[in-house]
């Protein structure tokens, strides 16, 4: 399984309530199709999160695992699976890092979140001018502040294209195998039953 990683470009927001730091957004949003390296289409479903926000999922700075800011487990960060997407909510740190953030986001130099996944459940469908890669469900392992929103992740996510396409040829050769064997059992039984009634 690979680890994966998008990005969104949304509103961030900074909320202070009694010496009390708090940003709030969007690390990811339903439906919207994505374009993954122009190689494909990528449209996250509802529901995709609902399996794996209750885990032990970590919020950083830009993907960097030195730079926690937040943790589900501790609970300075809360995570909920709403209409619009993932919705985020991270309690900074009074740390320099939470408080560099907060003022980063404040001036708009800090604009957009994104998420760190391993997919669990997918379906392709390349029926169209280009493949189009529903997200059904992932294994969530961190939302991140980032300083540059844009699909990182994009020749990971092209391994997982050509993984989809490898696993769809070896299915159709086992179905093809599995034909051919079952069709000389019926040979082989017509032919025992001529043997039989000689």
């Amino acid at each position: 399984m690979i680890m994966e990683r998008r990005a969104l470009v949304r509103p961030l927001d900074v909320r202070e309530q009694a010496e009390q730091r708090t940003v709030v957004g969007y690390a990811a949003v339903f439906g919207n199709p994505a374009d993954i390296g122009g190689q494909f289409r990528e449209i996250i479903a509802p529901g995709a999160f609902r399996e794996t926000i209750g885990g032990d999922v970590r919020a950083l700075i830009d993907h960097d695992s030195g730079r926690v800011i937040g943790r589900t487990t501790a609970g300075t960060l809360r995570l909920v699976e709403d209409d619009l997407g993932l919705a985020v909510e991270i309690d900074l740190p009074e740390t320099q890092d939470g408080r560099d953030l907060a003022t980063l986001i404040a001036r708009g130099d800090i604009s957009g979140m994104s998420f760190g996944f391993i997919v669990t459940r997918q379906q392709w469908d390349e029926t169209g001018d280009m493949p189009v890669r529903t997200i059904q469900s992932v294994d969530l392992r961190e939302v991140s502040a980032v300083a540059f929103p844009a699909y990182d992740g994009t020749s990971i996510a092209l391994r997982a294209l050509e993984s989809a396409r490898r696993e769809k040829r070896q299915h159709n050769f086992r179905a093809a195998a599995n034909r051919v064997l079952a069709r000389k059992v019926s040979i082989d039984l017509r032919a025992r039953r001529l043997v039989s009634k000689a």
